[in-house]
């Protein structure tokens, strides 16, 4: 049993070493060590606080994104609208003033037919007139060829003036 019981002058020995260890680290290492873990300590609520800060700038920026990603897309889908608008009023004018051209070119042509048919009409009639005036006059001669045919028709001539 003796080792396990410790002799006095091992035990005042190891106090006296163990005392002069605290009170040599407590003035020389004690300091420093303290000061290293309370910066330690500042740095890590500092680097959490910061770490706290920028979470929530994070959320913010995450949030004022969604809001402009959301405007973005009702600028765009608007735009877009706005562009269909216009592409739909253009086709409209466009399909407006084709059918107003067409109009026209038909007005024109119908009126081009129309001046056509009064030219090709008063020919035929101008063709008639010389064709009956040229009849008249062959039919005219064939009677009129002898002389007493000229006078049995200036007789008949004379009559019919004198009943009208």
């Amino acid at each position: 049993m003796e080792l396990l019981t410790p002799e006095l002058g091992l035990f005042v020995w190891t106090l006296v070493a163990f005392l002069a260890v605290f009170f040599i680290l407590r003035k020389f290492a004690w300091g420093p060590i303290m000061t290293a873990l309370t910066e330690r300590e500042t740095g890590i609520a500092a680097s959490i606080a910061a770490a706290d800060r920028v979470r929530k700038e994070m959320s913010q920026m995450q949030s004022e994104n969604e809001k402009l990603m959301m405007q973005a897309r009702e600028e765009s889908s608007a735009m877009l609208k706005e562009a269909k608008e216009t592409r739909d009023r253009i086709v409209a004018e466009a399909k407006d003033l084709a059918k107003i051209e067409a109009n026209k070119i038909i007005a024109d042509a119908q009126l081009q037919i129309q001046q056509q048919k009064m030219a090709a009409i008063t020919e035929v009639k101008n063709e008639i007139g010389k064709l009956a005036v040229d009849v008249a006059e062959k039919v005219l001669r064939t009677q009129l060829s002898t002389a007493d045919a000229q006078n049995h028709y200036a007789s008949l001539l004379a009559e019919e003036v004198k009943l009208n």
